[in-house]
């Protein structure tokens, strides 16, 4: 390395540190108690399944704080049965922390679904975003009658969170908790890196219920069938 690209490194780094110790700073100015409460363990309300891209930072558009909001990134904010790293995340944020609300947030101007749309290749990602060609495959009608590109890809963006919210219904992670007292509520959500706002799409999470038959499992129709005799007071 050149030193004046070792020099420009290390400047970065330490101006993170001094960003660092600045907020450090301002937090026990406002409550000198502040990381001694955070130390003691978290307990967020929400979870917040988003986009790696830079531009969306999840605590800042939510307007959220540290141990409000458990967080899981990807590219293009998917839900896939096969990613360990998010089903560990969720289970987690369900099973222990007990989260409230979840939330699939998408963006407008979303560089992995215009990736998606294109017909060109970028390598390894390629088999990521599958998953979002999949979500044009089950709308293709709706899609390809959208002449307009950009109002096509923004309806992708729509479209894809939409199908992550039904992912996520389709896990057993959820459906389990969907049998028991306060579940957490399923949100999709699309930011819009231009103005700024969050969008609610008003997702229907019941919409599922109708292939229940193909996605449901065993124990969590056992978990349904209790809880029913459990409201019918046939159970102590």
């Amino acid at each position: 390395m050149k030193p004046d690209q070792s020099d420009a490194s290390d400047s970065s780094m330490e101006q993170i540190l001094q960003n660092n110790r600045k907020w450090v700073e301002e937090k026990k100015a406002t409550d000198p108690d502040f990381f001694n409460k955070l130390a003691k363990g978290q307990q967020p309300r929400y979870l917040f399944i988003g986009c790696s891209d830079s531009r969306v930072p999840a605590s800042a558009i939510t307007g959220t704080g540290p141990g409000e909001m458990f967080v899981h990134r990807n590219i293009a904010n998917l839900v896939v049965n096969t990613d360990m790293n998010l089903l560990a995340v969720l289970q987690y944020a369900v099973e222990v922390l007990e989260v409230k609300d979840i939330m699939v947030v998408g963006h407008y101007g979303c560089g992995g679904v215009a990736a998606a749309a294109s017909t060109k290749q970028y390598g390894l990602i390629d088999n990521w975003l599958t998953n979002i060609k999949d979500v044009v495959r089950l709308h293709e009608k709706e899609f390809m009658s959208i002449t307009d590109q950009e109002k096509q890809l923004r309806r992708l963006v729509e479209l894809n969170v939409i199908e992550q919210v039904r992912n996520l219904t389709k896990t057993n992670i959820i459906q389990n908790a969907l049998q028991r007292p306060n579940p957490p509520r399923l949100h999709g959500l699309v930011y819009d890196i231009q103005d700024g706002v969050l969008h609610n799409l008003d997702v229907p999470t019941d919409a599922i219920n109708e292939f229940q038959h193909i996605y449901g499992t065993e124990d969590s129709k056992h978990a349904e069938k209790v809880a029913e005799e459990a409201q019918q007071g046939k159970v102590s």
